[in-house]
């Protein structure tokens, strides 16, 4: 059986007709299977959209969290609730199209255990949104190893794979590069990113930074040599003025130089504080990982046997 983790957050306007699209192309395909949403504690009646579905399709189950905790959390939730030999994760919004999970599944079939969901376009966005996104992209890519420049959330993994993923005890993981860092056969499948058909995006420009800042922070110790890197040019700077003031002394030319004094205790004080900012981060992380927090708390879910 194929398990379909669908993430959602105030995503009323979709879940009826993600549902039956998903449904309907799994079905004519003879794939048996079940949708799993994942209300990320959504504000409107995303919720209620979930109950009233799986009252209605028997494939429909839904896990409802007590408060919002993030895309990344609500994907690792589906995958532990999901019940398939396989489970493939796609966004509730259809950017993803559902009729790409047939052509994954036929990959699974033979044999292959994680089929990547890889970018061929991005879509109508700015221009701005593609070159932040292929920066990040960059960083991640240099950090893991491997390209990651059209990566997705859009995969399909086998049961061996996604125990793999949810038995890692790391609270802020980064599914979109752990996915592809755990190995497995692999296969991947290009996609044309789509338009929404209803309801708006959820992420604003700041929260995209942060989701960045923090998967990369999560995934990679890249940020920490920036501090190193500081470190060799201050030294440089360093050796390179303190030869020249050593020079003009030496030859009776010496200047007061109070603006090139002033220009290097700014610079060595941003060097600094730039320096302990990121620092601080890490051990700011290190203090949420040692907590021990729960990644999520589900508050309610339907579908299947029972409701709770």
């Amino acid at each position: 059986m194929l398990s379909v983790v669908i993430p959602a957050y105030n995503e009323e306007a979709m879940i009826e007709k993600a549902a039956a699209v998903i449904d309907g192309i799994l079905a004519d395909a003879g794939i048996a299977h079940e949708l799993l949403f994942i209300d990320d504690g959504s504000k409107d009646t995303t919720w209620e959209k979930i109950l009233q579905t799986s009252a209605v399709l028997p494939q429909v189950r839904g896990v409802h969290f007590s408060r919002n905790f993030g895309k990344e959390a609500a994907i690792i939730a589906g995958l532990a609730q999901a019940q398939g030999d396989c489970c493939a994760v796609i966004d509730c919004d259809l950017q993803h199209p559902p009729e790409k999970l047939v052509e994954m599944y036929r990959l699974w079939e033979q044999g292959y255990e994680v089929i990547e969901g890889v970018k061929s376009s991005r879509g109508s966005e700015s221009a701005m949104h593609g070159l932040a996104a292929r920066t990040f992209y960059s960083v991640i890519s240099a950090a893991t190893g491997f390209d990651m420049a059209n990566a997705s959330d859009f995969k399909l993994l086998d049961r061996k794979a996604v125990n793999v993923l949810v038995n890692m005890r790391e609270r802020n993981a980064f599914f979109r590069a752990l996915s592809s860092w755990i190995g497995f056969k692999t296969a991947s499948v290009e996609f044309d990113v789509r338009e929404r058909e209803a309801g708006e995006s959820k992420w604003s420009a700041a929260a995209l930074i942060r989701y960045a800042v923090s998967n990369i922070s999560s995934f990679s110790t890249a940020p920490m040599q920036i501090v190193t890197v500081l470190g060799v040019v201050m030294f440089v700077v360093s050796v390179i003025l303190g030869g020249i003031a050593l020079v003009q002394k030496l030859c009776g030319a010496a200047l007061e130089g109070f603006t090139t004094v002033i220009l290097i205790q700014l610079f060595s004080s941003s060097v600094v504080m730039i320096s302990l900012g990121i620092i601080g981060y890490y051990i700011a992380r290190i203090y949420e990982e040692i907590k021990g927090r729960p990644r999520y708390i589900i508050a309610q879910t339907c579908g299947g046997e029972k409701t709770e």
